[in-house]
């Protein structure tokens, strides 16, 4: 099948697209796009060319598995050139979506008619990249420099009602009668004849661009990509067409050859990776999921029931005691109505999904429930109490789930006489935003359970990855990792705000002692004053647990804010006198080779024992569920470009087991 066809409509020569599954600009797409203009050049009866695609979409972008193989020819500049250079106007058709290179190849048409529901946009910043064939310079020329530099950098596609008055695009076709509306649009350009956009003066000025840095420092701090698109943006107010091209170029390759696109490419492919189960049949049929039950009503378990209530899921949410209950169910209102009031939501979907969640103080009215969800406290004999009972109300097939953080879900499948409907579904807090989902797969855990689970996973929002049963499972085991020689650091003379910084300044929202306070020292804790072990012991006898006290390693003030305590200090300083440690300085350098090195030779250990399916997935975990900097690509992908050499050098100097399969590729 040819990726590129024409057909004649009297005066106009229609060039179609067809590459499945979404039109990507694959070497033999630009090579039919430049063979399809030179026919319509040769053939003078033609006035006029439509380009469409079949599918369901426009071409959606470049085809990034071609980044890292050798170039083919031609280049899509050479295509978008014979495009743009054409001497007889060339009409974009738009439906689906026009992303990254597909809108550029747009841009390069002389009109763009869309269907309304099409969208357009330039989102290769969120791959660390940037419109590499002219979208930072011909944008600017067709909708002005704020809205290309917003689009540009941001990455966000604009939906066709917004093109139309952006002048992105021309005209909005019927929703149903695209091809044909095109064909008459482009006989109407006949007489127009071709508007070339690198033609079109730029549209205002640069003034806007340091408002648009100031907006997104914090949410952009660490990337290289949306400074490079405001630059080259910001180069076509100032440059010729040509120049400005160079310019897009150099910061292009800048960017295609730099560390944080390969890991932002990485990432897109490791999300999708994750949803593969290895070794399942692929025809599995899955069971179905109509309602579901969730036993805890405090914060996990009210944030794991508005994912499937915010999809439509009738939801049986249990508690013991009354008040409990009503605490529960009211935040959940709370929380959607704080969403409605900011336009995410309609006073009735509020309602609606209120109306679809079913407040129980009894068990047994989960009997009708399709999946049931544990969320109650971690404890591996009330977890097993409440498996034990489930396992007598809930009807034959029913998916019994675990939101354990840590505990063996053999142990808890164990509790019921079908552990073969047992999986672990771990959330991360808050459930109801946190994107990541842990599915455990336990020794008994039946392929369709485990396959329904992710796809569970999927419907409600969540980026799901296989895990197998360990203390931990793959984000909280290799965790453990670097909080243990970062409290050990404290005892050598090292502060909690340094080695703080260090994790955020390596890209982490928090440190080790940040994320403690906001999770709260308090819990697990002896309460015993008399019995000071760590110090950890140390600060909750001084009644310091953390941001729900305003006091932990830090202080905080009324908005939660943390500041250096001089009295944690103190604290910290009489608890490691007791160590007889001698106090040194110890460098940034050390810190990231203590704590994070750490959590790379886990994930080695984690794959040694195939408790991850693949070191993609263990990336996903660490980006989604715990916020290690995409720009890094996770701590497996990070520890590749630091070098697993150096990696084991620094292991062992500091007396740390090194996994097998790490010294192996050292």
């Amino acid at each position: 099948m040819q990726s590129v066809t024409t057909q004649r409509h009297d005066d106009v020569l229609v060039i179609i697209v067809n590459n499945p599954p979404v039109n990507a600009l694959s070497w033999h797409v630009r090579q039919g796009l430049k063979d399809g203009v030179a026919e319509a050049l040769g053939d003078a009866s033609v006035k006029a060319v439509v380009i469409r695609c079949d599918g369901s979409t426009f071409i959606a972008g470049a085809d990034i598995t071609e980044f890292t193989q050798a170039p083919k020819e031609p280049a899509l500049g050479d295509t978008l050139d014979a495009m743009e250079t054409s001497s007889k106007p060339i009409i974009a058709a738009i439906h689906g979506t026009a992303l990254g290179g597909g809108l550029e190849t747009t841009l390069c048409c002389h009109y763009r008619i869309a269907e309304p529901s099409a969208k357009l946009g330039v989102p290769e910043v969120k791959l660390g990249l940037l419109p590499g064939a002219g979208g930072t310079q011909r944008l600017p020329r067709l909708v002005g420099v704020e809205a290309a530099a917003a689009m540009c950098a941001g990455g966000d596609p604009v939906p066709a009602a917004k093109a139309l008055e952006m002048g992105l695009v021309d005209r909005l076709a019927g929703e149903d009668s695209l091809a044909a509306d095109a064909i008459a649009f482009a006989r109407e350009m006949i007489a127009k004849g071709p508007r070339a956009t690198r033609d079109l003066p730029v549209k205002g000025d640069a003034s806007g661009i340091e408002a648009i840095k100031a907006a997104n420092a914090r949410k952009w701090k660490g990337f290289d990509a949306p400074y490079a698109n405001l630059a080259c943006v910001e180069a076509a107010t100032r440059l010729p067409f040509d120049e400005g091209m160079a310019f897009e170029r150099t910061e292009f390759m800048k960017l295609m050859m730099g560390s944080q696109s390969a890991a932002q490419r990485h990432m897109f492919f490791a999300e999708r990776q994750a949803a593969k189960i290895d070794g399942l049949a692929k025809d599995i049929q899955l069971r179905e999921i109509k309602k579901v039950g969730v036993i805890g009503a405090g914060t996990m378990g009210g944030g794991i029931s508005m994912n499937f209530l915010a999809k439509g899921i009738p939801v049986t949410i249990v508690e013991m005691v009354q008040e409990n209950l009503d605490r529960g169910v009211g935040v959940i209102r709370k929380n959607y109505e704080a969403s409605a009031a900011k336009g995410r939501f309609t006073s009735e979907q509020v309602e609606a999904m209120m109306g679809a969640l079913t407040p129980s103080l009894s068990l047994d009215d989960l009997a009708d429930c399709d999946l049931v969800i544990e969320a109650v406290y971690e404890s591996m004999d009330v977890k097993k109490e409440v498996f034990g009972k489930l396992d007598a109300i809930c009807k034959p097939g029913a998916i019994l789930a675990s939101n354990t953080s840590y505990l063996d879900v053999d142990e808890i499948a164990a509790a019921t006489s079908r552990p073969q409907d047992v999986v672990g579904m771990h959330f991360f807090s808050p459930a109801n935003v946190m994107k990541l989902l842990e599915v455990v797969r336990g020794a008994k855990t039946a392929d369709d359970v485990l396959s329904t689970a992710m796809a569970t996973g999927k419907r409600i929002g969540k980026v799901a990855v296989v895990a197998g049963v360990c203390h931990g499972f793959i984000g909280n085991r290799m965790l453990s990792t670097r909080q243990a020689p970062a409290m050990q650091l404290l005892l050598e003379g090292a502060t909690p705000a340094q080695i703080d910084k260090v994790h955020t300044d390596f890209g982490m929202p928090m440190g080790p002692f940040q994320m403690s306070d906001l999770a709260g020292l308090d819990i697990g804790w002896h309460r015993d004053p008399s019995k000071i072990e760590t110090i950890r012991d140390a600060l909750c006898a001084a009644d310091r647990f953390g941001q729900k006290n305003g006091k932990g390693f830090y202080d905080y003030d009324a908005k939660r804010v943390g500041t250096e305590s001089p009295e944690a200090l103190a604290i910290i300083e009489k608890f490691r006198a007791t160590s007889n440690l001698p106090k040194r300085d110890i460098s940034d350098q050390e810190i990231i080779e203590r704590t994070l090195y750490p959590m790379v030779n886990e994930g080695y250990k984690i794959l040694e024992e195939g408790k991850a399916q693949r070191a993609s997935d263990i990336d996903v975990v660490w980006i989604y569920g715990y916020g290690w900097p995409v720009y890094r690509g996770g701590p497996m992908f990070w520890g590749a470009l630091e070098g697993e050499g150096k990696i084991v050098e620094a292991l062992e100097r500091h007396g740390i087991a090194v996994a097998d399969s790490l010294k192996a590729k050292a």
